[in-house]
């Protein structure tokens, strides 16, 4: 069965927040990286200013839960709203289960990226529903995971 998580979007204080989260919570951050740490993709370039930007970060908040966020980038920067900076992240159990997730939830809602495989090795997918709820759906594939450390 799939998880449910949290993931928090900030427009460039995630790391601030996360550190204040971390005070509270405690615990440690298993990942944090920046905008300016991602592989090139083609035909886009990171700005200086998106560069120091929360491109992930993932705070344990028990064995089952974990609260996640990202700092904004480029054009999504003037899209954020507070009160609507979050979205439900699901990780799914298999591709499979990913792909009928995320199907079922986008069905009459707006797909803003289409699940693939990504640079960091996860099958991974955004998109609001019908309902203007903002969804991830992330699968791991343990056989890929185990290629990148």
């Amino acid at each position: 069965m799939a998880s449910v998580n949290v993931y928090l979007t900030f427009n460039g204080n995630c790391k601030e927040a996360f550190d204040f989260y971390k005070s509270v919570f405690g615990g440690e951050y298993p990942y944090i990286g920046t905008f300016g740490e991602m592989p090139p993709m083609e035909g886009k370039e990171t700005s200086e200013e998106d560069k120091n930007r929360i491109m992930h970060v993932s705070l344990p908040i028990s064995k089952e839960t974990i609260l996640m966020g990202s700092d904004t980038a480029g054009e999504w920067s003037s899209k954020l709203k507070e009160g609507n900076n979050f979205a439900i992240s699901i990780n799914a159990e298999s591709k499979e289960e990913a792909d009928q997730l995320f199907n079922g939830l986008s069905a009459g809602g707006e797909v803003t990226m289409p699940l693939a495989d990504t640079f960091w090795g996860a099958y991974f997918g955004m998109f609001t529903d019908q309902f203007g709820i903002h969804w991830m759906v992330n699968y791991d594939d343990p056989a890929k995971a185990q290629q990148h450390p």
